[in-house]
């Protein structure tokens, strides 16, 4: 059996192609199927990793993008990069216009009112008024006395009791030393606001500063303000403030009728300053008419007597010559001026033998009948 089972098998190493069992292909179809579902997974991961590199390029250009800003013509920027500025000096600041820095977190931009008026206001010394009552112009009722622990008061140089408040304004004229050298500017600008409105309250009685002088107690608020800020450096400039003062609501009675006496007072001084000044002014001119009359009179008496002095002096040699017929001939003037407008002109010459000439006038007697015209002879 041995013997039949070695020759029923070939021997290792050699091979009988036509004793060998056939091998058996492997079918053509899941083969072809499985090469498309290869190449259609390739296709899809090429558009995948397309779309993904697309959108990685989109999302970096907007990245970029993200970076532009534009500064408006009243700021000016500073980049900060990883917390430090990009440049020195005023070089790092950028002007108006449109300016590019890489995105948060690696740039930071920071924009700087510049020319742009900013607003301050101190409550220091006025009274608790929400924001809503402001804005509506609502005031708040007034209670039997001051609180101080919610009302903000000043106190006067005579010892009174005030509210005030100022609105300070101002604009940044060094833009790296307003934002970079102080935690916070404002805050101290505000500071230096209520050490003026306090510093200035304490120097004026009450009366001035609520009627008397209100404008001078305004404008040493301002001075005041602006000394501090120029010793402290921060970099601004102060345009204007505005004060206003009021009495303590529970006494806005007793003030109204102050400032109404001492506005009747007023009323009464002006006019009776006008009424004076009209006056003088009424003299002054009745001075100068008077003296200008008397004036032009002086002048005219000297001239006639100047004028009286030239004839007499003129006719003064024609006098001493014949003295009876100058004397005649000036009586005969004298007498035609004076007898210019008289209707009946009567003159009697002395009589040669020196006797007095008889003169009856009637007085009553009725008035000349018109003598009839001449009639002409035929």
């Amino acid at each position: 059996m041995s013997d039949d089972h070695d020759h029923s098998r070939p021997e290792q190493g050699h091979s009988h192609p036509a004793a060998a069992s056939p091998v058996t292909p492997a079918p053509p179809g899941p083969v072809a199927t499985e090469d498309a579902g290869s190449q259609a997974l390739s296709e899809a991961l090429r558009s995948s990793l397309f779309i993904v590199k697309l959108v990685m390029i989109i999302l970096v250009g907007l990245f970029l993008c993200s970076g532009f800003f534009i500064v408006a013509p009243q700021q000016r920027a500073i980049i900060l990069r990883f917390g430090a500025p990009v440049r020195e000096g005023a070089g790092a600041l950028l002007g108006p216009g449109l300016h590019w820095a890489f995105p948060t977190p690696i740039d930071e931009v920071v924009k700087i009112p510049f020319s742009e008026i900013q607003t301050v206001k101190s409550t220091v010394g006025w009274y608790a008024i929400t924001p809503e009552q402001e804005a509506s112009g609502e005031e708040p009722p007034s209670g039997p006395s001051l609180n101080p622990s919610v009302d903000g008061y000043v106190i006067t140089a005579d010892g009174y009791i005030i509210h005030t408040r100022a609105t300070l304004y101002y604009r940044v004229e060094d833009p790296i030393k307003y934002e970079f050298d102080f935690t916070s500017a404002s805050n101290a600008v505000q500071n230096a606001l209520d050490n003026a409105l306090l510093y200035a309250a304490s120097r004026f009685t009450v009366d001035d500063v609520l009627t008397r002088q209100v404008t001078k107690f305004r404008e040493t608020v301002q001075t005041h303000v602006t000394t501090l800020l120029q010793n402290q450096n921060l970099g601004i400039v102060v345009e204007q403030c505005e004060v206003k003062s009021i009495p303590p609501k529970i006494l806005k009675p007793q003030f109204d009728a102050v400032a109404a006496a001492l506005s009747s007072a007023e009323n009464t001084r002006n006019s009776a300053l006008s009424e004076a000044n009209r006056i003088l002014g009424k003299a002054t001119v009745d001075a100068a008419t008077i003296t200008n009359a008397a004036q032009n009179e002086r002048v005219r008496l000297v001239t006639s007597v100047k004028a009286e002095a030239d004839r007499f002096n003129q006719i003064l040699p024609e006098y001493h010559a014949n003295p009876r017929l100058i004397a005649n001939i000036l009586l005969s003037q004298r007498i035609a001026q004076v007898l210019t407008n008289v209707q009946d002109k009567i003159y009697l010459p002395e009589r040669a033998d020196g006797e007095k000439r008889e003169l009856r006038l009637q007085l009553s007697r009725e008035p000349q009948a018109p003598k009839p015209a001449a009639e002409t002879p035929p």
